[in-house]
C-alpha cells in the first residue's frame, strides 16, 4: 500500500467468536486476532470534522457486523465480508485484512487478503436491504397464484414433522421440515432461488426479486434465534434482524412483531 500516503490501521484487535469448519469447533468460542489496513482515496488531513473522515469505528464495526451476520466456517469468507463492508465507505480505496485463530495451534493460523474498491470490489450497501417478508400457510404455498412479491423473503409453513423424544432432535427435525417446504415452494415457483444465509438473503433482496428462505442453517448458527421452531416466530425474528419493512401473512395468522403486519386471505392471492 506504499502508493497511498494516508492509511488507517487497526492491529491486535482480538475478539472471541464461534467459527470453524470442524465439528469440534462448533459451539465453542475461540480467539480471533484482526489486522486491518485501509488505503484512503484522499488525504484526511484537511479540517477536523469527524463526519468527513473514515472513522476507526468503520473498521471495528465491519468486524463486529461480519461476525454477527452469521456463523462462518472459513476465515477466508469472514475476511471477504469485512473487506466488502469497509470498501462500501467512499473514503476507502483498498483494504488489507488479516484474520488469525489463536487457539488452534501453538502459533497463529490465519488468512490475509487485499481487496480494492471500484467496480471490481464486492458491493455491499451500508444500509439495510429493505423489502418485506411473506409468510405463507401450507395452502398458500400450494395455491395456483401468489402475490407479486417483489423484493421479499418467502417463508412457507411446513407440514407436521415426525415427533422425537429429545428436544434438540425435534428442533432439527422441525427445521428440516421447513427447509423441505422451502425447496418445494421454490420448485413450484419455477426454480426460484433458495437462500440459507443472511448474505444470500440480502443479495436476493438487493437484486429486487423474491427469494425463498430455508431457515435451518441460519437458525442453528445464531444463538439468539428462537428455540421453538414455528414459522411465525422465525418470520418475526428474521424480519426484525434484517430490518425489513413489513411482514405479509398470506392465509395464516400473523406473527407477533414490532414491524408492520398485513394479513391476506387466500382469495386475495393476487393482491400486491
Amino acid at each position: 500500500m506504499t502508493d497511498h500516503p494516508d492509511r488507517l490501521t487497526l492491529r491486535d484487535h482480538i475478539v472471541e467468536a464461534d467459527i470453524g469448519a470442524f465439528e469440534e469447533e462448533r459451539g465453542r468460542l475461540q480467539r480471533l486476532r484482526f489486522e486491518v489496513e485501509v488505503a484512503l482515496a484522499a488525504s484526511q488531513g484537511a479540517g477536523d470534522d469527524v463526519d468527513g473522515i473514515l472513522s476507526y469505528d468503520v473498521l471495528t464495526g465491519a468486524i463486529a457486523a461480519a461476525l454477527a451476520a452469521e456463523r462462518r466456517a472459513l476465515l477466508e469468507v469472514l475476511a471477504e465480508d469485512i473487506a466488502a463492508r469497509i470498501l462500501s465507505a467512499p473514503q476507502a480505496a483498498r483494504v488489507f485484512v488479516r484474520v488469525e485463530k489463536l487457539d488452534r495451534a501453538s502459533g497463529a493460523l490465519g488468512v490475509a487478503i487485499t481487496r480494492s474498491g471500484g467496480a471490481s470490489a464486492p458491493a455491499r450497501a451500508a444500509e439495510e436491504p429493505g423489502g418485506r417478508l411473506v409468510l405463507l400457510s401450507q395452502a398458500a404455498a400450494e395455491a395456483a397464484d401468489l402475490p407479486q412479491a417483489g423484493a421479499a423473503v418467502l417463508l412457507a409453513e411446513a407440514r407436521r414433522a415426525p415427533r422425537a423424544q429429545d428436544p434438540e432432535a425435534q428442533r432439527r427435525i422441525d427445521l428440516l421440515a421447513l427447509d423441505q417446504a422451502a425447496w418445494l415452494l421454490a420448485a413450484r415457483l419455477g426454480g426460484m432461488a433458495v437462500a440459507a444465509t443472511r448474505t444470500e438473503l440480502e443479495h436476493g433482496l438487493r437484486q429486487g426479486g423474491p427469494v425463498v428462505w430455508a431457515p435451518s442453517r441460519l437458525v442453528l448458527s445464531q444463538p439468539e434465534a428462537p428455540q421453538r421452531v414455528e414459522a411465525p416466530r422465525l418470520a418475526a425474528w428474521l424480519a426484525e434482524a434484517m430490518g425489513l419493512q413489513e411482514i405479509l401473512a398470506l392465509g395464516c395468522a400473523p406473527p407477533e412483531t414490532r414491524l408492520p403486519v398485513r394479513s391476506l386471505p387466500l382469495d386475495a392471492a393476487g393482491a400486491p
